[in-house]
C-alpha cells in the first residue's frame, strides 16, 4: 500500500523537461501516440499496411510543421531581440 501511494504521490509534481534539443526528442513518442490515435478513430476500415502509411505520413507532417514553427519562433525572437 506504501508503495502505490508513492507511486499516486508522484503526479502530484509535473515533470520537469528542459528545452535542450535532446529533450525535445521525447516530443516523439507523443506524436506517434497521436498519429496513431487520431488515424485509428478516422478511418472507417483499418488494414495494416494503409493505416501505417496515413500514421507515419501525419507524424511526418506533425513533425515538420513542429520544426518550421519553432524556427520561425526563433527567427522572429531574434529579430525582435538585436
Amino acid at each position: 500500500m506504501i508503495t502505490a501511494s508513492l507511486i499516486l504521490a508522484s503526479f502530484t509534481q509535473p515533470e520537469t523537461i528542459g528545452v535542450n534539443p535532446q529533450s525535445m526528442l521525447w516530443l516523439l513518442p507523443l506524436v506517434a501516440a497521436i498519429s496513431i490515435v487520431y488515424k485509428a478513430t478516422k478511418i472507417p476500415n483499418i488494414k495494416f499496411t494503409p493505416f501505417l502509411k496515413e500514421v507515419v505520413e501525419l507524424f511526418g507532417f506533425i513533425v515538420v510543421f513542429m520544426i518550421i514553427t519553432g524556427a520561425v519562433l526563433f527567427a522572429l525572437e531574434w529579430f525582435l531581440t538585436e
